[in-house]
């Protein structure tokens, strides 16, 4: 019989969080009547199951993976998906060396860089990605044009977006350059292009777009790129502030990739070697280790060997030296002979 309790976890969701596919994915996994609970084929979408049901696709049991947190430092040029059917790159190709299978919670445009919490925390990313949440989304723009007073409230006002009003952004000038302007614009939703359609209500195009924080998590210290675990105190203060998740563990021990590579990196001081430290195949290395030794032998049995010859010459040479020399007549050397 199947577990299904009240207080379940709808089976999509379950399906989602194991790491088998997206939601929307995982619900046509279960249409097409690929999903089993406690034996039986459950084709009804949106059903809940109880924690200790077993659950199989097409025969395998489904195992749950943990709920990891990252954030991750997305560049531009970048689509927030983990597949693209334009072929364009996307965010799931700087997340792979993540433990999990992770989603972003909400989404930046292809042009916009900054940070873009990930997850694989249903629930977590219902409550912090979703606009009636409220959660503050904090960024630095770059607009042509100078924004006074006048351009400083229209920037402020409510515009329409997908036939809904948006809620008053928090605006202020950081400074100006020339003819453009760095601004902040802090929002209490996420809706599509907000911050670049109010810059186009305003007259003010917007040339440069960076999300510096999310939810009060920002990428600060991360290349564009480059991701790392939330911390526990990110992790405590989401708790407090939005409720999720809703158990804080410690993060996945190992660092993030890229961090250990930087963490590598040699001392560009001056007078420093700059180059990489060498990673050595310990077989390779057994071997060369070998033939080093050998070399080294054999150099220094060669070296003992000349140095033995060269030393037994020289003492028979000494010898013959101190041997009594004769001359033609048959006397030692250096005396006269005496005359018959």
């Amino acid at each position: 019989m199947t577990l299904r309790k009240a207080g379940g976890e709808r089976l999509q969701k379950v399906l989602a969080r194991a790491g088998i596919a997206s939601r929307r994915a995982a619900e046509q996994l279960i249409a097409a009547g690929r999903v089993r609970v406690n034996g039986r084929i459950e084709s009804e979408l949106g059903v809940r199951v109880d924690p200790r049901a077993r659950v199989e696709v097409d025969g395998r049991r489904v195992i749950a993976e943990p709920l990891v947190y990252v954030v991750l430092h997305k560049p531009r040029g970048v689509v927030c998906t983990l597949k693209d059917p334009e072929g364009r790159p996307t965010v799931g190709e700087h997340l792979r060396g993540v433990s999990a299978r992770v989603v972003p919670a909400g989404r930046l445009d292809f042009h916009t860089s900054g940070a873009l919490i990930c997850t694989n925390d249903g629930e977590f990313l219902a409550k912090v990605a979703h606009p009636r949440h409220h959660v503050p989304k904090e960024y630095v723009a770059k607009v042509r044009g100078i924004v006074d007073e006048a351009a400083l409230a229209l920037l402020k006002e409510q515009i329409v977006i997908e036939g809904r009003p948006t809620r008053p952004a928090e605006v202020r000038v950081l400074r100006v350059e020339g003819d453009k302007t760095w601004i902040t614009v802090r929002l209490r939703e996420g809706k599509n292009r907000q911050v670049r359609r109010l810059g186009e209500h305003a007259g003010l195009p917007v040339m440069r777009l960076v999300r510096v924080a999310h939810a009060g998590i920002t990428a600060e210290g991360l290349r564009p790129g480059e991701w790392r675990y939330l911390t526990v105190d990110e992790l405590r203060q989401l708790q407090q502030e939005y409720g999720v998740p809703r158990r804080v563990r410690a993060p996945e021990p190992r660092e993030a990739p890229q961090a250990q590579d930087r963490r590598r990196s040699v001392d560009r001081r001056p007078g420093r070697d700059h180059r990489a430290p060498a990673v050595r195949d310990p077989r390779s290395a057994g071997a060369r280790d070998q033939r080093s030794t050998g070399a080294r032998d054999q150099r220094s049995t060669g070296a003992r060997d000349q140095r033995s010859t060269g030393a037994r010459a020289q003492r028979s040479a000494g010898a013959r030296d101190q041997r009594p020399r004769t001359d033609r007549a048959g006397g030692p050397a250096g005396r006269p002979s005496r005359p018959r």
